[in-house]
C-alpha cells in the first residue's frame, strides 16, 4: 500500500476512534430507523442506454488546492442533474478534501439523484454513519483494506440496503475483488503512489472484468473524446469531478462531457 494510503488509513482510524467517543455505535444505529429511503444507485447505473455519469462534488483535494472556492454544493449538483447525471459521488473526507457529512445531506436534498459516499472507509462505524447521513452507496478502496476487512464492510453495506462501488488501480487486486462478488467495480486511473494519471489503466484491465460486472473509470476523463474511448470498450460509468468543477459551469461541462 502506498505511503500516503497508509498515512490516510492511520488518520482515519484516529478519526473513527474520535467519533465514536462523540457518538456511539448505539447511537448511530438508532438514527438508522429515521434514515432516508435508500435510492438505487446501482439500477441508476444499469438502466440501458449510453455510458452513465457519476458526477462528483469535492472542494479540494491534496494536489489541486482549492478547487472551486466559494463554490455552493447545492448550485452544483442542481447543474449536474440538469446535465443528465446518473448519481453524485460526495467528498466527505475533511483534511484532505474539505468534505463533510453536511455536505452528503445537502447534495441529497437537492436534487432526486442517488449519491454515493466517497471516504476512505475503514471501519464498520463509517459505513453506519453513510447510512444514518443519507447515503445510497458507499466506496471501498481495495488499496486500502486486506481481504477480510474488505469482505466484512462490503457485506455491512450490502445489509443497510446501500451499493458497496468497490475501486482499485494496482491490476494485482482485481481478482481478489472480483472474488469478492462485486458486481460494480471501479478503476483508478490515477496512480496515488506517482500522483499520475492514464485513462488507459481501466482500458487495459477491461478486458480481465466479467461482462456482468459493471466497470467504472475514475479519474482523468476530460474530453467527449475521452468519453468515447470508454464508450467503445464497453465502460457502464464514468466518475468525474475535477475536470467538471474547474469550469466555468460544471452543469454544462457534465452535458458537454454526456454529448447533450
Amino acid at each position: 500500500m502506498p505511503d500516503i494510503l497508509d498515512q490516510i488509513v492511520a488518520r482515519k482510524k484516529l478519526e473513527v476512534a474520535v467519533c465514536r467517543d462523540r457518538v456511539p455505535t448505539a447511537a448511530l444505529e438508532g438514527r438508522l430507523s429515521v434514515a432516508p429511503a435508500v435510492r438505487d444507485f446501482f439500477g441508476a447505473l444499469a438502466a440501458p442506454g449510453p455510458i452513465k455519469l457519476i458526477a462528483e462534488f469535492k472542494r479540494k483535494s491534496p494536489s489541486a488546492g482549492e478547487i472551486r472556492p466559494g463554490a455552493t454544493i447545492e448550485e452544483v449538483v442542481r447543474g449536474y442533474a440538469a446535465a443528465g447525471a446518473s448519481c453524485l459521488s460526495i467528498l466527505t473526507d475533511g483534511p484532505g478534501f474539505g468534505g463533510s457529512l453536511v455536505d452528503l445531506e445537502s447534495a441529497r436534498i437537492a436534487v432526486p439523484l442517488p449519491v454515493l459516499r466517497k471516504e476512505f472507509v475503514v471501519d464498520r462505524y463509517q459505513v453506519i454513519e453513510a447510512r444514518a447521513h443519507g447515503a445510497d452507496a458507499v466506496l471501498l478502496i481495495a488499496e486500502c483494506l486486506d481481504d477480510c476487512r474488505l469482505r466484512s464492510l462490503y457485506r455491512e453495506i450490502l445489509d443497510l440496503g446501500m451499493t458497496p462501488l468497490v475501486e482499485l488501480h494496482d491490476p494485482e487486486n482485481l481478482p481478489r475483488v472480483l472474488d469478492l462478488g462485486a458486481t460494480l467495480v471501479g478503476i483508478n486511473n490515477r496512480d496515488l503512489k506517482s500522483m499520475t494519471t492514464d485513462l488507459d489503466t481501466v482500458l487495459r484491465l477491461r478486458e480481465q472484468v466479467p461482462d456482468e460486472v459493471l466497470l467504472v473509470a475514475e479519474s482523468g476523463i476530460k474530453t467527449r473524446a475521452d468519453v468515447a474511448r470508454l464508450e467503445a470498450a464497453g465502460i457502464a460509468a464514468m466518475l468525474v469531478g475535477e475536470s467538471l468543477l474547474k469550469q466555468p459551469d460544471p452543469g454544462q461541462a457534465a452535458a458537454a462531457l454526456l454529448g447533450r
